[in-house]
């Protein structure tokens, strides 16, 4: 299993935000988790320094070559309400830090399937020759409204509420993560990334960049496009392959 990781601050925050966390495991399987930090001062970076390494450590640690789908899934899930929990009862103890919270995606590639956990509008896609599939659903107001068909699918990006979101790790003292089992095609790159990136590449420069490199070339012009086109928040993305 290969991964390659970038992460950059934009061209117009201050502070880098994002938090990126690999391992590939002795059994070939990639343990990937990436966070989006929010709040005031440095709460963001915080929250998401706290989430990134909580996930982490704890599918590291409990990972088991011989678990089964549903001990994967426990694992994903029983990571991300963990990592809720320590971000929201630190955010306690800081007035400066009331309300700080952060995006997760996460997940585990494993024997050409993909064990996917997401909080917040961090995304997970596949990505195979001309099909890309966004495996994560945002938890964002626009994507509500697009669901209760109050908006079209083209208003996702331009919408001037697009911003908010509507599910966080450590906001509130419980969270519902969603989780997804998804076959991985031969020849296909799992894309992680902030919205960062998402915000500015479509699903057809996504397939473009990707099928026409390797992963560390991918990796870097995927960030430079993302830089092109505005670089107004912090990007960080992560690509596996086989």
């Amino acid at each position: 299993m290969q991964v390659i990781t970038k992460t950059d601050t934009g061209l117009v925050r201050i502070e880098n935000q994002d938090r990126v966390l690999t391992k590939v495991m002795p059994d070939g399987s990639a343990i990937v988790v990436v966070c989006d930090g929010m709040g005031g001062e440095n709460a963001g970076s915080e929250a998401s320094e706290i989430a990134v390494n909580a996930v982490f450590d704890r599918i590291v640690q409990n990972y088991r070559q011989d678990a089964d789908f549903n001990s994967i899934r426990n694992l994903i899930l029983s990571s991300l309400n963990a990592a809720n929990s320590i971000v929201y009862k630190k955010s306690l103890t800081d007035e400066s830090k009331i309300g700080m919270g952060t995006t997760c995606v996460c997940g585990i590639i494993k024997n050409n399937i993909a064990f996917i956990g997401n909080v917040g509008d961090s995304r997970a896609y596949i990505i195979e020759k001309e099909n890309v599939q966004q495996i994560s659903i945002d938890h964002t107001y626009v994507q509500m409204l697009y669901e209760q068909g109050e908006i079209k699918v083209e208003e996702l990006k331009t919408h001037h509420q697009r911003n908010i979101i509507t599910r966080a790790v450590g906001i509130d003292d419980k969270i519902e993560p969603d989780y997804y089992e998804i076959d991985i095609p031969d020849n296909s790159v799992i894309l992680m990334c902030t919205d960062g990136l998402s915000g500015y590449c479509s699903d057809e420069i996504l397939a473009e960049i990707i099928n026409s490199n390797n992963l560390e070339k991918a990796s870097e012009k995927l960030l430079k496009y993302a830089l092109d086109e505005g670089g107004k928040d912090n990007i960080t993305l992560a690509l596996i392959a086989n």
